[in-house]
């Protein structure tokens, strides 16, 4: 089979709910990826940073095949015994009193939207049913439906009503409209992505994280982190919320939790918080399972041994100079921090950010487009500072083009 015929069969039996670029890939390791026909590419989505530890990581990969060959579920109905090894190690490695294991991001928002409200009820006093959690505009937090319900995104929401209530949208990187919403004494939390990585790698600005979250602490009201793309080295700090020395009450993980190697999400706060869900009251068939477990805590030890997070930070400066100097009026802002990137697109001759990452997969670079105009640069964090001159040499080629 060739690229063509891997496609039309997904069109033919798959739901039409993704439009990938045109390639096939069937192999990885570290940060390159291969496709059907045999040519190698650069991957720079990292699976929407899922892969920061590189494509098929030898010590996660152990991991995953010692404990497979074991046990691999029992689901919470009885104790295993590595469960309590992870959260030991994912508590005291983020600095929390308790985790509560999920499998997706969009599990562990859903997760720390009930937490929150569980808490609104029973420590702040909220009447039953009136909880209130401030999101912020252009957010993206998965796609169930609760989550799109306090999506501003039509693509995320139309046309799957009825909604969830209970929600307050914000701007984002606006404190003065936070400030105004916190006003509301039903509110329990502010959901916040510390950079908003669906929404074109949006960085506010430097101390809005801070401030909001002083400004939370002063209404009692629980600061809730999506570190699902952010978190895990992937910034230049294990956390994107450590750039501004805040620790969210509420810290929810994914992606990277399992270098991309198994479906892994987790939701840390401390015994206040956490202590107001009971037995049956949450929960999932495989969150926890052991091999999940022992996934999450290799990779999170990969993090550390190889200090991804400090290699993140200085080749995400270098990166982003490197892009500054292409200067190309296609190119029209570079902005991000570590190695979460992106590039702002001005089309030209019709040509548009999806036209620009189909030339740079011709190239031998992968990366995808969001909203038509913006296009993200994620590599895996094993990215060699030689890698990246490589792949700018790629990208400036690529732009040049057009």
């Amino acid at each position: 089979m060739k690229t063509q015929d891997y496609i039309q069969r997904e069109d033919k039996f798959g739901a039409h709910n993704y439009h990938p670029l045109p390639v096939v890939l069937d192999r990885g390791e570290g940060v390159f990826v291969w496709d059907v026909e045999g040519e190698k590419y650069f991957d720079f989505l990292s699976a929407y940073s899922a892969v920061n530890q590189g494509h098929c990581n030898p010590k996660i990969i152990k991991a995953l095949t010692d404990q497979a060959g074991k046990l691999t579920l029992t689901s919470r109905a009885f104790y295993n015994d590595v469960l309590g090894e992870f959260e030991e190690y994912v508590t005291k490695y983020f600095g929390y009193d308790k985790v509560l294991p999920m499998n997706s991001g969009a599990e562990g928002d859903e997760t720390a939207i009930k937490l929150c409200r569980k808490w609104a009820y029973e420590k702040k006093g909220i009447a039953d049913n009136e909880a209130k959690i401030i999101v912020c505009e252009g957010n993206f937090h998965g796609r169930t439906i609760t989550i799109i319900s306090m999506s501003t995104d039509p693509d995320s929401y139309k046309g799957f009503g009825p909604y969830t209530p209970g929600f307050i949208t914000v701007p984002y990187n606006d404190t003065e409209a936070l400030a105004k919403a916190l006003e509301d004494p039903n509110v329990a939390g502010f959901l916040v992505e510390p950079i908003q990585g669906e929404a074109g790698v949006y960085v506010p600005d430097d101390g809005y994280l801070s401030k909001a979250f002083e400004m939370c602490k002063a209404k009692n009201v629980l600061f809730i982190a999506d570190e699902v793309q952010t978190g895990i080295a992937r910034t230049g700090k294990l956390l994107a919320c450590d750039h501004e020395g805040v620790r969210p009450d509420i810290l929810i993980l994914g992606k990277a939790l399992s270098g991309g190697v198994y479906p892994v999400s987790a939701v840390l706060a401390d015994d206040d918080i956490m202590l107001t869900i009971k037995p049956g009251e949450h929960g999932s068939t495989y969150g926890g399972n052991p091999l999940a477990a022992k996934v999450a805590i290799a990779a999170l030890e990969v993090i550390e041994e190889e200090g991804l997070a400090d290699h993140a930070e200085k080749l995400g400066i270098l990166f982003r100079s490197e892009l500054e100097k292409i200067n190309h009026p296609m190119i029209t802002l570079v902005r991000g921090k570590g190695l979460l990137n992106a590039i702002i697109i001005e089309p030209k001759d019709g040509k548009t950010a999806w036209d620009v990452c189909v030339a740079l997969k011709e190239n031998g670079l992968l990366a995808k487009p969001t909203h038509e105009h913006i296009i993200r640069f994620a590599p895996p964090l094993v990215i060699t500072e030689e890698q990246i001159m490589e792949s700018i040499a790629i990208i400036s080629k690529t732009i040049r083009e057009f």
